[in-house]
């Protein structure tokens, strides 16, 4: 798999063009601004995109995801609890005042366990609640996309509605760091980084530790 990272948006989220180089089919994932530009790129390279992951709901991960998909045809692809939470007008009604587009009405609702697949690629979906309720991270060995879950050197905030501080620790603790030391970890935003390892993590994380 070709991991491609951006920087998109007003709020600096990493987003992500996945590709398998023996089919060029491709996914994006949290497409938060830039639109054209990624659109761009994903032209430049050649890459029939199938989906559109959001690795959570929050609206500067998904505002692209319209544009993206109309340009593209791409299925939206969100964890089943972020597709119910996210879907609730009290919801809703609270994050608009980001002024962020919202998604459109999810394509694929996935759970713990589930792949996502494109060519010859498959991504394991790990639930990893606590930023969100359906938070998650998508595996393929080596690379891990975490989202707001892990950061390099950080962790995602709890303070927003659905947001629980011990559910993010457990999620962390149980579901990735127990993943090999060398895999990637390629984080949401850039805080503190824009890449690091699980061995890494485990090492310097304050949060975790």
């Amino acid at each position: 798999m070709k991991v491609e990272q951006q920087m998109v948006g007003m709020m600096g989220v990493c987003c992500y063009i996945l590709s398998c180089g023996n089919t060029a089919k491709a996914a994006i994932v949290d497409p938060g601004g830039d639109e054209e530009r990624i659109i761009g790129r994903v032209e430049d390279l050649g890459l029939d995109v199938q989906y559109i992951i959001a690795t959570h709901g929050h609206p500067d991960h998904v505002c692209g995801n319209r544009k993206i998909k109309e340009a593209t045809g791409a299925a939206i692809v969100m964890h089943e609890a972020d597709d119910d939470f996210f879907s609730q007008s009290q919801v809703k009604n609270y994050f608009s005042m980001l002024g962020m587009e919202p998604s459109p009405p999810t394509d694929l609702r996935v759970r713990d366990g589930d792949l996502v697949t494109f060519g010859d690629v498959s991504l394991k979906v790990i639930h990893t609640p606590g930023h969100t309720p359906g938070g998650m991270c998508l595996y393929r060995a080596p690379d891990l996309i975490t989202g707001d879950t892990l950061f390099v050197g950080g962790i995602g905030r709890t303070d927003f509605p659905g947001g629980s501080h011990r559910e993010l620790i457990e999620s962390i603790q149980q579901k990735l760091l127990v993943l090999p030391p060398d895999t990637v970890v390629w984080p949401g935003h850039g805080y503190g980084g824009r890449r690091s390892t699980i061995a890494e993590e485990r090492r310097s994380n304050m949060f975790i530790r």
